[in-house]
């Protein structure tokens, strides 16, 4: 039942959710934000109240995401994804929680198949636009993801990371 609940979201999403505008000033954008926000409590293992889900997002299927949370257009979302409350992720972001299996010489890399590892991301977090987030990553309370970072390792609470890969530019404290 699972399964078909989620397919049903999905596709309602991809149908109707996905083209319907996304913030405009008039009552139309708040029907498609209504009917996205149904889409995610279909599509997600756990869904908060009052979540803004974007236009075009790519989504797995092992995602739980808090209260008051954001995810904007065009965003990309793959493998198991915990998102806290009061979380703003700009477009254009990627989510990657998966990899491909290379410890094997002997088999082509293709062959080997995929790992997850779990991304985290705690309460009052803010991912710009445009961030790569991979896979096992921990983003700690308060903290910021500067535009365009890729963040490939763990990031304490309140700390500013921006950069490729993303380091501590400095703290929120």
């Amino acid at each position: 039942m699972q399964k078909v609940k989620k397919s049903v979201g999905y596709l309602m999403y991809i149908l109707l959710g996905s083209w319907l505008p996304h913030y405009q000033l008039h009552h139309t954008w708040r029907i498609a934000k209504l009917i996205r926000m149904f889409c995610g409590f279909l599509i997600f293992n756990k869904c908060g109240k009052n979540i803004d889900i974007g236009r075009h997002i790519s989504f797995s299927n092992n995602i739980e995401i808090g209260n008051n949370s954001s995810i904007g257009d065009y965003a990309h979302i793959q493998g198991a994804i915990n998102i806290g409350n009061n979380v703003m992720i700009a477009p254009h972001c990627a989510l990657i929680g998966t990899d491909h299996n290379i410890t094997k010489t002997t088999i082509p890399m293709n062959k080997q198949g995929e790992y997850n590892s779990l991304i985290t991301i705690e309460d009052d977090v803010w991912i710009g636009y445009g961030v790569i987030i991979l896979k096992g990553v921990h983003i700690g309370k308060g903290s910021v993801c500067a535009a365009g970072a890729v963040v490939t390792k763990d990031v304490p609470s309140y700390t500013i990371v921006g950069g490729v890969p993303a380091k501590i530019i400095k703290t929120r404290k």
